[in-house]
């Protein structure tokens, strides 16, 4: 039998900024796509969403898209007495303005589970930036101001410009206004809604942008936020795609965490470390990722400070008890390891037993392996 040495090597990266933590973060994992899951991986992150609460999801632009539906969510909307938020799109669509987003939203049901509230409705706030890098401010829908409790309830899913969308992007170009939209779009340049695809900063200056708006997001409501990403209908395209293309990955599961960085570097890891067999491919959605640079805003949130790309990945399945789900136990822990090199060695196991003694990376951590 082999086990972790007591002394860990190198643990985290540096953090600075707001936010910094010398604990490694919990991410909390289920296999189950369900209502009742949903609920149960809340509960699990011990973190009571309180007083006015807003529920952050994506509408969908067609109602072919992959968006999450409202029957999914109606059992933790109702558990917390919920508000649906949504912002207007920057791009010309189906969601461009209130009138068109309030049809849609009609038509997908939400309005049956839940208020639902445009943010942008009434105008922009300016919300101050931890990283003004490229952004001095991050221009929000104004009704963020009516909530003090935020659920990012995000669909994790391939992004045509940002390689890949999670809670970082949810929380990001989500939770802006048209002309937020645009600004971080364009690194800053433009505000216009007429000139948001004119990005001349460059690729990784728009990836950065997100991940300073998601924590200006994060820091406004002084860390009273719960993230999760739901692994299904793993499409390349987004759910802002009117006519995505078909999942070639089967389901993944739910994910959730405290810390949005962590979240969204699980869920990545998943991804690559993804073991593809025929009619479950891994790589069109890797493949997107890496075109667009996907990984880099998840590196960056983590040198402003928002959070961490180490984590402790829990499966909640393995744990009797709604209540006892935030213990962190080994058997319920999830790995997914790297040989010093970069080499995959194991994806989302459940033991190290297998493991040779040598030096790996496990979750993110530099870790020494040792016999007893």
């Amino acid at each position: 039998m082999k086990t972790l040495l007591a002394t860990i090597m190198a643990v985290l990266l540096p953090l600075a900024g707001y936010g910094q933590t010398a604990e490694t973060p919990n991410v909390y994992f289920t296999s189950e796509i369900s209502p009742e899951s949903l609920v149960k991986i809340y509960h699990a992150l011990g973190k009571e969403a309180t007083g006015r609460v807003a529920i952050k999801i994506s509408t969908g632009e067609s109602a072919q898209t992959n968006y999450l539906r409202p029957e999914f969510m109606r059992n933790l909307v109702e558990e917390v007495n919920g508000t649906i938020v949504e912002c207007n799109t920057a791009y010309s669509g189906n969601r461009s303005s209130t009138e068109s987003h309030r049809r849609a939203i009609e038509e997908r049901g939400y309005n049956e589970i839940a208020p639902v509230d445009i943010m942008d409705e009434e105008g922009s706030i300016d919300i101050p930036m931890a990283d003004a890098s490229h952004l001095q401010f991050d221009r929000v829908g104004s009704h963020i101001a009516n909530y003090d409790f935020l659920i990012n309830l995000a669909h994790f899913k391939g992004h045509a410009m940002g390689g890949f969308g999670g809670v970082l992007k949810n929380q990001s170009i989500g939770m802006a206004s048209r002309e937020g939209k645009t600004l971080i779009h364009t690194a800053g340049e433009y505000s216009n809604p007429s000139q948001v695809f004119g990005n001349r900063r460059g690729q990784e200056a728009f990836l950065e942008s997100m991940a300073a708006a998601a924590q200006a997001v994060h820091n406004y409501f002084h860390g009273n936020v719960i993230y999760i990403n739901v692994m299904n209908n793993l499409s390349v395209d987004c759910d802002c795609d009117g006519s995505p293309a078909a999942p070639r990955m089967h389901d993944i599961g739910i994910l959730a965490s405290l810390d949005p960085v962590a979240l969204d570097k699980a869920c990545l890891d998943l991804v690559f470390n993804h073991q593809s067999t025929p009619g479950d491919d891994s790589s069109p959605l890797i493949e997107r990722i890496n075109r667009q640079h996907g990984t880099h805003i998840v590196d960056y949130a983590q040198q402003i400070g928002l959070g961490s790309t180490s984590y402790n990945l829990i499966d909640i399945d393995n744990i009797s008890g709604t209540d006892d789900a935030t213990a962190s136990t080994a058997s319920s822990n999830r790995y997914n390891v790297y040989t010093i090199d970069g080499k995959k060695v194991l994806t989302n196991a459940k033991s190290l037993d297998e493991l040779e003694p040598g030096i790996y990376i496990i979750n993110g951590e530099k870790t020494v392996i040792s016999k007893k």
